[in-house]
């Protein structure tokens, strides 16, 4: 009898990459936000956001043991909404991403000036985004062992920051606690969920994973655990031994920040740096990926008899996918410089495919007798609130843009 888990992925490998897909620049532009838009009480709205991503990620894991086609949201979607809802869901979390690499764009040719002094920080983003696209066109990924060097060095810099930041602690620096206001935490989590997207990244590999309706659900338990308390530490590291206002620029990379704490350690630091810069470019790497493959995916569900005869006669590939997500990427990056209005809108796209895919469970009627519903409603009602305050900001930042 043949082994239906030959060549399959286990829970750990699962595990570690989602915590690859989640650990990415988010945290580490963290401070800076915490510093301008709510003070040391972001610590709670890490919190709240832990829960509501473990709520989303169990009950998309559900819609993806039930429904494990090829097409993620737009699978998901489709069940209760049609092939419509279905290709708009499946649109939005593409558009998400992509917005989402833009950001990394951003912040990885600041993280890169360090090393090339005389190039503009747009310059060497831009140049980072090329390699990255001409390697995913290429079909370079990572294997299991890039994985699991890859989160080696994205822990590393968390770990080495949270031990050498408690080791200066003052808890003076607690106080105002709220300077913003607790109306802040709330607003705060459009821009802290970001550290999180990625999650269901172990859920899109239900099909690749052993025992996948046992193993799934665990590794997603496990990735967001990890990265939860991880992210909880590590600002709480930060608040408790850097002034806020050390933090003036969100484009300023932390390990210059960290220099001024800790002026003995330059050659540490300086490895923390590449540490960081490794996280941001390997997140943007498996974006571009994910997304090129969700689009190509995408377009042989469309019923449009031009494409479906372009993917026939192979004018539309996986490398022409890069290709097209590679200029969105490239657009958004070139006109979007607003870094709050970045996050904003990738937290609109994204949550807004979340939601469309929780709605699927509550569809069903076995889901409700037996009880499994209660996370997806809680799930959804996260979500939604995450969405009205990104839709807010996405508002906010488009009416100063107007004056």
């Amino acid at each position: 009898m043949a082994n239906n888990n030959s060549g399959k992925i286990g829970v750990a490998t699962a595990t570690i990459t989602g915590m690859n897909a989640m650990i990415g620049s988010g945290i580490f532009t963290a401070p800076a936000i915490l510093a301008s838009n709510i003070g040391p009480a972001g610590i709670l709205a890490y919190i709240f956001v832990v829960a509501s991503v473990w709520f989303m990620a169990q009950s998309i894991a559900r819609v993806a043991s039930l429904f494990p086609d090829e097409g993620s949201f737009y699978t998901y979607a489709k069940q209760w909404g049609g092939h419509a809802i279905g290709m708009i869901s499946a649109s939005s979390y593409i558009i998400g991403l992509t917005i989402a690499v833009g950001v990394l764009t951003t912040i990885a040719g600041h993280h890169l000036v360090p090393f090339f002094p005389k190039t503009n920080p747009s310059t060497l983003g831009l140049i980072a985004l090329l390699i990255l696209i001409v390697l995913n066109i290429f079909g370079a990924v990572l294997s299991q062992i890039g994985q699991k060097i890859l989160i080696c060095c994205t822990v590393f810099p968390l770990l080495a920051i949270i031990g050498m930041c408690f080791s200066k602690a003052d808890f003076s620096l607690l106080t105002p606690f709220a300077p913003h206001g607790f109306g802040s935490v709330l607003k705060a989590t459009r821009l802290v969920v970001f550290s999180f997207f990625g999650f269901e990244s172990a859920s899109a590999l239900f099909n690749l994973v052993k025992n996948p309706k046992k193993n799934v659900p665990r590794a997603l338990t496990y990735s967001i655990t990890f990265v939860g308390i991880l992210y909880i530490l590590f600002v709480s590291a930060i608040i408790v031994s850097v002034p806020l206002e050390l933090f003036s620029n969100a484009h300023t990379p932390l390990a210059e920040t960290l220099k001024i704490i800790f002026p003995g350690l330059p050659w540490f630091i300086t490895i923390i740096h590449v540490s960081i810069l490794s996280a941001i470019l390997g997140t943007m790497h498996s974006l571009i990926w994910g997304s090129s493959n969700l689009l190509f995916s995408l377009t042989k569900k469309m019923k449009n008899k031009t494409i479906q005869s372009a993917i026939k006669s192979d004018l539309l590939t996986p490398k022409v996918a890069v290709l097209v997500i590679g200029a969105f990427v490239l657009l958004g990056f070139l006109t979007i410089t607003n870094l709050d209005l970045f996050f904003f809108l990738t937290a609109t796209f994204m949550v807004f495919a979340y939601i469309t895919a929780m709605i699927t469970p509550l569809t069903i009627k076995k889901e409700w007798k037996s009880g499994r519903n209660i996370i997806s409603v809680l799930g959804i009602a996260t979500a939604t609130l995450i969405l009205v305050f990104a839709l807010q900001g996405v508002w906010e930042q488009l009416t100063k843009l107007t004056y």
